[in-house]
């Protein structure tokens, strides 16, 4: 009867490890030759991203420091993958990468503590 039980239990917890899911997984080779990806650069103006980018999906002040932060959706190939640029007070560039402004946010919240 013993053995059973910890036959099941052995499955339960290798199941379980199979379950754990990745939020966001990056695909930086799909998006590295994206527009936005390549050839925006910290100290570019608002005016400068959109005209490589275009309109952003959506835009929001930042609350750890003054400025914005525009949410991109990168899509290739039937992938998409969230972006985000980041705009200080005077809204120039001061930050990119592959998450959303409110993953961003979160991130930097995090190195403050």
């Amino acid at each position: 009867m013993f053995k059973p039980l910890l036959l099941a239990a052995g499955v339960l917890a290798s199941v379980a490890g199979c379950a754990t899911k990745v939020e966001n997984p990056v695909d930086y080779v799909t998006f590295r030759n994206e527009p936005l990806v390549k050839q925006v650069d910290k100290g570019m103006s608002k005016q400068q991203v959109r005209e490589i980018g275009g309109p952003p999906s959506t835009e929001m002040q930042r609350t750890n420091v003054e400025g914005t932060c525009n949410n991109y959706v990168l899509n290739r190939d039937g992938h998409q993958q969230p972006y985000h640029v980041s705009f200080n007070a005077a809204g120039v560039v001061d930050g990119k990468g592959f998450m959303t402004c409110e993953e961003m946010e979160r991130h930097e919240r995090a190195a403050r503590t």
